[in-house]
């Protein structure tokens, strides 16, 4: 039985770091990225042990192993993790309504990974589920970005609820996808 909660200790962060370094894009081969998906982003733990802050970062447990999770991160991270920094950019201009996203109550999801064996089988909503039972109350929108080329995570992303809400290129020509989960 997985449980979906949230990350305890360093050793729970160990194993993410351990998940995400088997699933970078520079680990994995392009027929691999096409058919299982990939992360882009990597962090280190003290990184990681900050980004958890007062909301923490969602795990996927089977018994006592980290088999998916999904980083939060909060607003104030925009410039530590400089893969993310065009996405910063973006959402601080992107017109929301009648603001721009940069206005609203959001958080990014600063990355989502469940392991190969446990892919198909509810996990990745499981997470964001916890996810929104945990923080919908203080925040209105979740966003995140994937890299175009990563369509698996593209359609689990609309499957739980995201829309597209910008394409662009990055300076490393890499072309992503904001999409948002609206919680109002």
């Amino acid at each position: 039985m997985i449980r979906m909660t949230a990350a305890q200790g360093r050793d729970e962060l160990q194993q993410i770091l351990e998940l995400q370094r088997r699933n970078l894009a520079t680990h994995v081969s392009p027929a691999e990225a096409a058919k299982e998906g990939f992360v882009t982003a990597r962090h280190d733990l003290p990184l990681l042990e900050r980004m958890c802050g007062a909301y923490g970062h969602v795990v996927a447990m089977d018994a006592d192993r980290v088999v998916g999770y999904a980083l939060v991160m909060l607003k104030d991270f925009g410039s530590a993790v400089p893969v993310l920094v065009p996405m910063f950019e973006q959402i601080g201009k992107l017109p929301y309504g009648k603001q721009t996203l940069g206005q609203t109550r959001y958080f990014v999801m600063g990355q989502v990974c469940v392991e190969k064996a446990h892919r198909g089988k509810g996990v990745f909503a499981g997470m964001y589920d916890e996810l929104r039972r945990r923080m919908s109350g203080d925040f209105e929108v979740v966003v995140t970005e994937v890299a175009t080329r990563n369509t698996r995570s593209l359609r689990a992303h609309e499957k739980v609820g995201f829309r597209r809400a910008l394409g662009y290129r990055a300076h490393d020509g890499e072309s992503w996808e904001i999409v948002t989960w609206d919680w109002r």
